[in-house]
């Protein structure tokens, strides 16, 4: 899944409901405009997208995105009771749609049923800067959904190597080893330098060195510092080494990124 379209994504939520289930409740047939995300937590409902029926039920995602022609209704012997989200994207005329098809089953997990309430509490409570707090939680519930997408195509990090990048990403600046890192998370140099690239693509060293220069490279967009003095903030001691490093990974001279 090609993550970089939705990462300047910011959702515009104007409808939010609770939505608990009278048996005769039903939605008439309409073309909908926007994203309508829908979070089934108890009964079963029965809805109609582009003409096609899904039968939703407890633990279910339904996605209907903007152009979808939607209708519904409720089962009358289990009533459905929903969160609905109905969105926009910020900005004109944004076409992008969710990665996600009609209905996800067991879209579920405890982060994102506790992201929800919370919403539910900021929406219904309207307390001063409410939309910018519900905007924010919504948009982490949304990064969590695709985050999930993104993990069934590409597997799930094993958790040594996620420690491993969080110690290299908290100390890039200092003379780390493989060896130094293997002992963090009690493995072998040669075994980590195998799990590292089968789950990263990349070896430590590359891994280091990404980390280093996008650190590199912001500090200089700042302004402030020299090219040298950023090579030895950033861990290295050797200026011309620096430079083309900086220059294969981001394809243009450190210097040029200086402000």
């Amino acid at each position: 899944m090609d993550t970089s379209k939705y990462e300047n994504l910011v959702p515009k939520v104007f409808l939010f409901v609770d939505r608990r289930c009278f048996p005769d409740w039903e939605i008439g047939r309409s073309l909908i405009d926007f994203h309508d995300l829908t979070f089934i937590l108890e009964g079963q409902a029965d809805y109609y997208i582009n003409g096609e029926k899904f039968t939703v039920k407890a633990g279910d995602m339904l996605y209907a995105p903007p152009g979808s022609i939607r209708e519904a209704r409720t089962c009358k012997e289990s009533p459905m009771h929903s969160y609905a989200f109905n969105f926009f994207w910020e900005g004109p005329d944004n076409p992008i749609r969710l990665p996600f098809e009609t209905v996800t089953r067991n879209w579920r997990t405890k982060e994102i049923l506790e992201d929800i309430r919370e919403f539910s509490h900021v929406w219904m409570g309207k307390q001063p800067l409410y939309r910018m707090k519900s905007r924010a939680i919504f948009q982490l519930i949304v990064y969590r959904l695709l985050s999930i997408a993104h993990h069934h195509q590409t597997p799930i990090l094993d958790p040594r190597v996620h420690k491993v990048m969080a110690y290299i990403m908290d100390h890039y600046a200092e003379d780390v080893t493989i060896a130094d890192l293997a002992q963090g998370v009690g493995l072998n140099p040669v075994y980590l330098g195998k799990l590292f690239k089968q789950n990263t693509g990349l070896t430590c060293k590359e891994f280091m060195n990404k980390v280093r220069v996008n650190n590199a490279e912001m500090i200089l967009s700042a302004g402030g510092f020299n090219v040298s003095e950023v090579a030895e903030h950033c861990g290295y001691h050797d200026v011309a080494y620096f430079s083309n490093v900086f220059k294969n990974i981001k394809g243009y001279p450190p210097s040029s990124a200086l402000k």
